[in-house]
C-alpha cells in the first residue's frame, strides 16, 4: 500500500513539475499570451494606417483635385496666371 501512495505522490510531483516549470508550463502560457495581445495591438494599428493609405492611394486615382490639393500644399505649386502672396505668420509674443 505504501509504494502505491509513494508512486502517486511521485506522479503528482512530476505533474506539478510539467504545470509550473516545464515546457508548456502556466507561465510560459501567460507570457505568449500577453506577447499575442500586443501583437493583436500592433496589427490594429497598422491595419487603420493601410486604409487610411489605401484611401489615400484610392482618391489620388480618382480625381485630379487631391493630386492638385497634394502638389499646392506638400510642393508650393500653382496654375499658370495665379499670382503666389506668402503671408508671414506673426509670432506669439509680441
Amino acid at each position: 500500500m505504501r509504494w502505491l501512495l509513494a508512486l502517486l505522490v511521485m506522479l503528482f510531483l512530476g505533474l506539478q513539475y510539467r504545470l509550473w516549470l516545464g515546457e508548456g508550463s502556466l507561465p510560459s502560457v501567460w507570457a505568449l499570451q500577453s506577447t499575442i495581445d500586443r501583437q493583436q495591438l500592433e496589427i490594429e494599428k497598422l491595419q487603420l494606417r493601410n486604409q487610411s493609405l489605401k484611401a489615400e492611394v484610392d482618391d489620388l486615382k480618382q480625381g485630379i483635385s487631391a493630386l492638385e490639393e497634394r502638389a499646392r500644399s506638400e510642393m508650393g505649386m500653382i496654375r499658370k496666371g495665379e499670382t503666389f502672396f506668402l503671408l508671414p505668420e506673426e509670432k506669439k509674443g509680441k
